[in-house]
């Protein structure tokens, strides 16, 4: 499936945008992206499995609030994070 990376996480991705990534479940595919990219997953979602409040994942287009979601073959993740400034 394909899953949408932020620019402020791509440092994990080498840069990458976008990847593929397997999983009957958001919970499946954010451990599965962990796998193939260590340490992307703590900076999205939280020690009590939280996503982070600076972080918002959209599956088919609609906002999730947890990571407790079902996926379809077919479904995008797309993952957006928070920008700030001075």
């Amino acid at each position: 499936m394909r899953v949408i990376i932020p620019s402020q996480l791509r440092s994990y991705t080498r840069g990458a945008p976008e990847v593929e990534i397997g999983g009957a479940s958001l919970v499946e595919v954010l451990a599965n992206l962990d796998a193939a990219f260590p340490g992307i997953r703590f900076r999205m979602i939280d020690e009590l499995g939280r996503i982070r409040p600076h972080i918002r994942i959209f599956v088919a287009r609609e906002l999730v609030r947890t990571i407790d979601v079902p996926l379809k073959p077919t479904d995008e993740v797309q993952i957006v994070g928070a920008l700030s400034g001075g």
